[in-house]
């Protein structure tokens, strides 16, 4: 058994040394250490509109004697975008599990904070973003045939209402 697992973790060592990075997601609660590896993520983006607010001062303005109009932005709401991880399949099904309890009607109660790790090739942390309220929106895999060569791939949308960049 413990030959067993020692083999596990060299092989994901070996596919994932593969690769210039790859990304961990740990979600809160969970009772692996890591809920996933993923070689892609996509979409993790925060953005903040921008007010635009004019104002005209009775100062003198090119030709005109008053009128100058002076253009001030202000942050305004901010946004979490949706982001996709991608990976090979797998035979887990942590993620499923949260899919599914989600789809039940339970996403109140799934709502989940979790971490996305993105892993260096040497395997050290190259930065860690914490996110809040995540849940999964959509789930997908790839099209295949028996015939060819590419491996099934899984893609995994989460909406968060949060995150911030912890390491």
């Amino acid at each position: 058994m413990i030959g067993d697992l020692i083999n596990q973790k060299h092989h994901l060592y070996e596919v994932l040394t593969a690769c210039r990075f790859y990304v961990a997601l740990h979600l809160d609660g969970s009772r692996d250490d890591v809920d996933g590896y993923f070689m892609e993520c996509r979409g993790f983006k925060y953005s903040q509109t921008v007010i635009t607010h004019n104002e005209v001062f009775p100062k003198r303005w090119g030709k005109a004697t008053r009128g100058q109009v002076i253009c001030t932005k202000l942050p305004g709401n901010n946004s979490v975008d949706n982001f996709s991880l991608r990976r090979g399949l797998t035979a887990s099904t942590t993620l499923w599990d949260w899919i599914a309890t989600v789809h039940d009607g339970g996403w109140v109660s799934k709502f989940k904070n979790g971490f996305l790790t993105i892993y260096r090739q040497d395997s050290s942390e190259g930065a860690r973003f914490a996110f809040s309220g995540g849940w999964p929106v959509s789930y997908s895999i790839t099209d295949n045939m028996a015939s060819g060569s590419d491996l099934a791939v899984e893609e995994l949308e989460i909406a968060c209402e949060g995150f911030e960049r912890i390491l």
